[in-house]
């Protein structure tokens, strides 16, 4: 026996309107009763005994599924079978399948229509939704069997759920045959199977699955609200095959769109426009500068601000779509939707096998991520990076150039910096919460936290790129004289002797100005460090003073400053809280000044890398974003569906704890030219993301792992 599949697939799975479905009149049906999670109804089909119009004819077989509501007398073409070949007692591989949201009740009624396919490349059978109140003509290529009709009552109320109904042609008369309809039950073990279950094979089934199981029904109805919220249209197929002790192993496989196809890049370019709201004032707080760089501000905030209106609008226009979440191949060039995923989509396989416990297998389909609408004319992300960025260090500008490095480190410090000061000042009032209560163990372990976070925050502006950045920021001021360009120094630079430097390079040496104190710097930096030893000093005189006789958790060692130590005083009458106050207000107002003036000159460097790169650097930025939205809505979907399914298994939950999100991407291939050859991954993809992938890798085939915002990159 040949089975092959129909030529021409459109067959799917088509409701009806949601009046007619409604509409019960005064009908009283009957709901089936089935878990939200799960089909309604699904089941199998078999014919035996065919009658052949022309003797000695090898039938090529195909069942028709059509549905008649109870309240309408309309036929409705539903989906069919498979074409199976060469025999007269077809078994069909593909079953019926209606999804939880089908209106279906026990008084539906189905009807069952058999054809002999004569030539397959003409035959086509294709849903519809038009009432069909007779059996439809023969069409081309394929001519009429006979056809038999139930109750769906009748089905779920028949012995073990099956029905054995005779086939006859469209007068009522002839018996051609009988089809078998069956009931499917997936999780369940048939009559007879657990008899057969040997050692070996129990051992076998453990190893299967502990690949993949399905989870617990329990936990399963627990996370249904969980998974619906994500999972949006499913459309469900049914399918079985024979396996090697002639019992069924049973398919159900389930494609669902994700409401995560638009909602990750709405709230991404939300989180776009909130920081570009950011970054430009920032640039408006730089204060007085003067008139070459005032004019290069202004030019910077014209093009930013078209940026953020840009993006204004699509957040605009994606807030109005409130149909379908998915975003087919055919609307990959449209401007509206070039952050929204194409193709994603989940398929969700639940596969039932005798002796073997139930298992799902979910694999997450998503369009290679790229800007569609951008073209490809000069090349994808990787080749324009490449090439902007060779380009800008040929250049010989007229005033200061900043490596991509350098700009990519003062975008660092600025986020620890917006990072470390709000944690600081809330450890710092939590340490005065503690001193109000008077308790040293916990005044011990709020200064522990609150030293820790300082020390972090004073080795931030450690890098000599802070000290670089103030002076070129003081030579930019009106009157400000320059030299020759500045460039921050390393410490490689430092430790090697200098050799004639070339103008193209500017690895020339910070200038030197009669009138800038670059002492002043440090002292505004170390008065932190200052600040927190005194905070100590009199954590620890507190805490002494009180009859503790162990050392506080903010010194190291038992190692005080001694100039410190004898500075403070300490009055025993007076309330812990009252005494630390004024300490924690000086660190508070010594960390602002650091925090405004290390801001400012870092937006320097950020101004400077921006004048002269616009408007190139404002379009790749564009198209990065565009990337990584849509490599970040595919794997956020994966990373859900994946939680849900393992939210119960304690392995799981400890390596997301321990090692963090591992996500692999196969398959990816070249949107324009060169597709002879495989891609390389882990190249350069937005750096601005990079402090979203903290603590996330990609696993490569080469077994290499990379942080997933250098991962996910356009291919050229």
């Amino acid at each position: 026996m040949e089975i092959k599949e129909e030529g021409a697939s459109e067959e799917g799975q088509h409701f009806l309107p949601t009046p007619q479905a409604n509409d019960t009149g005064d009908f009283q049906l009957t709901s089936i009763q089935k878990s939200p999670s799960e089909p309604q109804l699904e089941f199998i089909l078999a014919c035996k005994d065919l009658v052949a119009p022309v003797r000695d004819r090898k039938l090529n077989t195909l069942v028709q599924i059509s549905v008649i509501h109870p309240t309408e007398q309309g036929l409705t073409r539903y989906s069919s079978t498979e074409i199976v070949e060469g025999t007269r007692d077809p078994q069909f591989l593909t079953g019926v399948t209606f999804p939880s949201e089908y209106p279906i009740y026990e008084e539906t009624k189905i009807k069952l229509t058999v054809y002999d396919v004569k030539d397959k490349s003409h035959d086509t059978v294709r849903t519809s939704v038009q009432p069909d109140h007779k059996d439809p003509l023969p069409e081309i290529g394929r001519s009429f069997l006979g056809y038999a009709s139930f109750k769906v009552g009748e089905l779920l109320r028949s012995k073990e759920r099956l029905l054995a109904l005779r086939l006859r042609t469209s007068d009522g008369g002839k018996v051609v045959g009988t089809i078998e309809v069956s009931v499917v039950k997936m999780g369940e073990i048939e009559d007879g199977e657990a008899d057969h279950i040997t050692t070996d094979v129990q051992g076998q089934k453990c190893a299967l699955v502990c690949e993949c199981t399905a989870p617990e029904s329990g936990s399963r109805k627990d996370n249904l609200p969980f998974l619906n919220a994500v999972l949006k249209n499913p459309v469900c197929k049914l399918y079985r095959f024979p396996t090697s002790d002639n019992k069924w192993m049973r398919v159900r496989e389930q494609m669902s769109e994700s409401a995560l196809s638009f909602h990750v890049p709405k709230e991404l370019i939300s989180l776009h426009i909130k920081e570009d709201l950011c970054r430009n004032q920032e640039l408006k707080e730089l204060g007085e500068l003067s008139p070459h760089w005032d004019n290069l501000r202004k030019n910077v905030l014209t093009h930013c601000d078209q940026m953020v209106n840009m993006y204004q609008d699509i957040l605009t226009e994606l807030s109005k779509e409130t149909g379908s979440s998915f975003k087919s191949s055919s609307s990959k060039g449209e401007k509206t939707l070039e952050f929204v995923p194409v193709n994603l989509h989940l398929q969700r396989m639940h596969v039932h096998s005798p002796q073997l416990k139930d298992a799902l297998y979910d694999v997450i389909t998503v369009g290679a991520p790229a800007a569609h609408f951008q073209g490809f004319k000069n090349g994808g992300l990787r080749k324009l990076l490449h090439r902007f960025e060779t380009e800008r260090r040929n250049t010989g500008y007229q005033f200061i150039y900043y490596s991509p490095e350098n700009t990519a480190k003062a975008k660092e410090v600025l986020s620890n910096i917006n990072q470390l000061q709000p944690l600081i000042a809330t450890h710092a009032d939590l340490l005065l919460d503690s001193a109000s209560q008077r308790s040293p163990d916990s005044l011990k372990n709020s200064l522990k936290m609150l030293s820790e976070k300082t020390e972090l925050f004073v080795h931030a502006f450690k890098d000599q790129l802070v000290r670089s950045a103030l002076l070129a920021l003081y030579t930019a001021r009106p009157g400000g004289v320059l030299t020759k360009p500045p460039s921050p120094k390393n410490s490689v630079e430092e430790s090697c002797p200098q050799g004639p430097s070339s103008p193209m390079r500017r690895q020339d040496s910070i200038p030197h100005h009669s009138d800038y104190d670059e002492e002043e710097w440090d002292r505004v930096w170390a008065n932190v460090g200052k600040s927190l030893n005194c905070i100590i000093a009199m954590v620890d005189k507190l805490i002494e003073n009180d009859g503790g006789s162990e050392d506080s958790g903010g010194s190291k060692n038992g190692e005080k400053d001694p100039s410190v130590v004898d500075s403070i005083v300490t009055h025993p009458g007076e309330d812990w809280y009252e005494q630390l106050y004024p300490l924690i207000l000086t660190l508070k107002d010594c960390m602002e000044e650091v925090v405004s003036r290390a801001k400012q000159s870092l937006t320097f460097v950020l101004l400077q890398e921006l004048a002269y790169s616009l408007p190139q650097c404002l379009m790749l930025t564009l198209r990065r974003d565009v990337v990584f939205s849509q490599a970040l809505a595919g794997l956020v979907c994966g990373f859900i569906i994946k939680l849900h399914t393992s939210l119960h298994d304690p392995g799981f939950l400890q390596q997301l704890h321990t090692v963090g999100l591992v996500a692999q991407y196969e398959g990816l291939l070249s949107t324009y030219s060169e597709y002879g050859r495989r891609p390389r991954t882990g190249e350069p993809c937005p750096s601005a993301q990079g402090a979203w992938s903290s603590g996330s890798s990609v696993k490569r085939k080469d077994g290499k792992s990379n942080s997933i915002a250098s991962s996910i990159t356009e291919i050229m």
